[in-house]
């Protein structure tokens, strides 16, 4: 039966891949983010100061009208979502026209009918539906043409009607630039429409005329028909990705993940041999696990969450090498294969479990104070967390036991233990030179440190807030034209070419620039520069971080931080005891500070994916901590009573081959997207390979040692048990 369902469980995976690939198109079904496909994202931030209940019966009416608007752009999975109680993001993937999508959820203001001598008729609460249509009259001015169709309430008619009838009777003096006749329709002082009046019109339903194109009525519609606001609304924050640049992102990136993830398949099996094969195809079968749960699920894919997925790809490779350390151990002691996987398993889950549930902590901690991308890095790491548990907890499981039991297969050989021998490494003496490694540490963070805060850290737009550009001018410009024109709207900023050919310029400055503002930049621009590019293709990327977006995400990295450092204080206590607790914490805050330490020395630029790399530093190095904390306790708790010091650098020596590997295995991973993949993932790499390493030598050099100074300084007995 065992075999059977081993079989069953490898065809139905070939299987579910040749129909992922092949009839379903699982490519074509998960949702991609803007980044990948290209888009719009904005987020807008009430201007009230109301709070508690009254703001968020404000925010949710906020959402339902804007939900109307967004809903009219005829976008497929458009998203709106409040956050920070007082904000609301709006996400357009696919957006052909990023500027107009702007144009459309930006006029975010209170909408009201007024006359000429500027009186307010009615408001946007009064409008029941605005549609447009075909012109239908006998006009032949007209014909071929769109019309706006009003439709009001009870209330709003009756005004409407007494308004046109003070038209017509020339009660209404116009004091304002438009004709007594006329009707002015605004969202706040912007004018959408200035029809003129008629005739007296009593009764709900009216129709705009004005030779409109499809398009134009549909906008005009489309604003009415989304009502009247509670309250006005700031753009704070907007992130513009053109189609091009999303596709090739995202075709890059996917590349560089298949890669990436193919390598790990070859070092695996290179190390592992037949456990090598077993892993693979529990990888193969996680892949597509999380795949389909992100289809299910409706899950956004982005290019950080590409990474999240490589990251927890990682991790279940790392869960699978505890795995196939602990039963090659069972072996070397003299146990066959078959009871050596059976206990082997056994012995390793528990460490499996409490690496694991750390990292959740630091993922779930930075999914609950991230925003956008950061978001869905943390959202794919979670569920791939998950599955990872499942798939090397069972399915590997199920593999080897049957393997293990096959005479051919079965040998100590496949399993990568010499018969006779225990392969055993030289033992390394770290905790003789845990003073060397806290000295170096110590050293480079205040290096490191001191030059950031001495020349400044570079912070990016993220902190400080700002507008960052890329435009494609579509030749070799002179950066003193562009400077010219910022000048002209008093922005200085830094400037860089980018693309093959220079053709490109990025625009970073602390200035905020909003969407008005911005359109008129982009046209002086490609006039003062000859721009010879597409005027669909000039804006490859456009970014606005408001100053309270800015100062909201530094309090939140900070907090996030230290809430994560107290759940994992309280779990490794509960687990272990408060000794592994403190002496974790402290890693994790080396690792931090190197973190600080690199940015510093090296002057790179601080944005979102910074606090992702710090959370995840917490993440990955308590799960790498974990596992020799684990083997310490283990250890202690043996039948032999053997000095503290021995026993905690025994354990080292135990886990330093899992360690290496599983580093070794996602830095693999990582690496082609770093290659590959664009400024946005790499922005998300490189905390992410920092991380890996500050917390592969923090566990085997520092964490340790940590452990055994507190242990003397608290007068714990020096031997076992105690």
């Amino acid at each position: 039966m065992k075999k059977f369902t081993a079989v069953l469980v490898v065809i139905v995976m070939i299987a579910a891949w040749i129909l992922s690939v092949g009839p379903f198109n699982l490519g074509n079904r998960i949702n991609l983010g803007l980044d990948m496909i290209g888009g719009v994202s904005v987020v807008l931030e009430a201007q009230t100061d109301a709070t508690g209940q009254e703001l968020k019966s404000i925010m949710e009416q906020v959402q339902a009208v804007m939900e109307k608007r967004v809903n009219e752009l005829g976008l497929s999975e458009p998203t709106l979502a409040i956050e920070n109680d007082n904000r609301i993001r709006i996400e357009l993937p696919g957006a052909e026209d990023a500027q107009e999508a702007i144009e459309v959820i930006g006029r975010t203001a209170q909408l009201t009918f007024r006359t000429a001598d500027n009186n307010v008729i009615l408001d946007g609460s009064h409008v029941k539906n605005a549609s447009s249509s075909v012109y239908q009259g006998m006009e032949t001015a007209l014909m071929g043409t769109y019309t706006v169709d009003l439709e009001f309430d009870s209330q709003g008619a009756d005004a409407f009607t007494k308004a046109t009838q003070d038209i017509m009777d020339g009660k209404i003096v116009s004091t304002t630039e438009f004709n007594s006749n006329q009707i002015l329709i605004y969202l706040d002082d912007q004018l959408v429409s200035d029809p003129a009046v008629t005739y007296v019109i009593n009764s709900s339903a009216c129709l705009i005329t004005g030779r409109f194109s499809s398009q134009e009525a549909a906008n005009i519609a489309a604003l009415i028909r989304g009502g009247s606001l509670p309250v006005s609304l700031k753009e704070v924050q907007t992130e513009i990705v053109g189609p091009t640049l999303g596709i090739d992102a995202a075709r890059t990136s996917l590349i560089a993940g298949v890669i990436g993830i193919g390598l790990i398949f070859i070092v695996m099996i290179a190390f592992y041999q037949i456990m090598g094969v077993v892993a693979d195809i529990a990888l193969a079968i996680y892949i597509l696990l999380v795949a389909w749960i992100m289809v299910l699920f409706h899950s956004v894919l982005t290019l950080p969450g590409i990474a999240g997925i490589i990251l927890s790809i990682g991790m279940a490779v790392d869960s699978n090498v505890i795995i196939f350390t602990r039963i090659k151990e069972e072996i070397a002691v003299g146990k066959s294969v078959r009871v050596a996987v059976q206990s082997g398993f056994k012995r390793a889950l528990g460490t499996i479990i409490d690496s694991q549930v750390t990292t959740v902590i630091a993922a779930v901690i930075l999914f609950e104070f991230g925003t956008g991308s950061v978001r869905g890095f943390a959202m794919t790491l979670l569920i791939g967390i998950v599955v990872s548990i499942f798939t090397a907890v069972v399915i590997s499981q199920m593999l080897l036991n049957v393997i293990a039991e096959s005479k051919a297969l079965g040998t100590e050989k496949n399993f990568g233990v010499k018969a006779g021998k225990e392969n055993k490494l030289r033992e390394m003496p770290f905790l003789n030179h845990r003073k060397k490694f806290y000295i170096g540490a110590a050293a480079i963070i205040v290096i490191g440190i001191g030059l950031g805060l001495i020349r400044g850290y570079n912070l990016g737009i993220d902190f400080t807030g700002g507008t960052m550009l890329q435009l494609n001018m579509g030749q070799q410009v002179e950066m003193s034209d562009v400077r010219k024109v910022l000048g002209d709207y008093g922005v200085e900023a830094d400037l860089q070419y980018a693309g093959a050919n220079n053709e490109k310029i990025i625009i970073k400055t602390t200035t905020v620039i909003d969407n008005d503002a911005r359109e008129a930049l982009y046209a002086d621009l490609r006039s003062a520069c000859s721009a010879s590019s597409a005027e669909d293709n000039f804006v490859e990327t456009a970014g606005l971080i408001g100053p309270s977006v800015g100062s909201e995400l530094k309090k939140n990295a900070f907090k996030a931080c230290g809430i994560a450092v107290i759940a994992m204080l309280i779990y490794i206590a509960i687990r272990f005891e408060w000794r592994f607790g403190i002496a974790s914490i402290m890693a994790l805050a080396h690792d931090m500070l190197m973190l600080f330490a690199l940015y510093g020395i090296f002057h790179i630029q601080m944005n979102s994916p910074f606090i992702a790399g710090l959370l995840i530093v917490l993440g990955y190095s308590i799960n790498d901590t974990i596992v020799i904390f684990d083997r310490i306790r283990e250890n202690l708790g043996g039948p032999n009573k053997r000095r503290l010091e021995y026993t905690v650098n025994a354990s080292i020596n135990q886990c330093i081959g899992r360690s290496i590997m599983t580093s070794l295995t996602t830095i693999v991973s990582i690496i082609p997207l770093i290659i590959m993949g664009g400024t946005t993932i790499r922005e998300f790499a490189l905390p992410l390979i920092a991380g890996v390493l500050f917390g592969t030598v923090s566990s085997l050099c520092l964490a340790s040692g940590f452990y055994f100074d507190i242990c003397q300084l608290t007068k714990k007995n020096r031997y076992r048990g105690a």
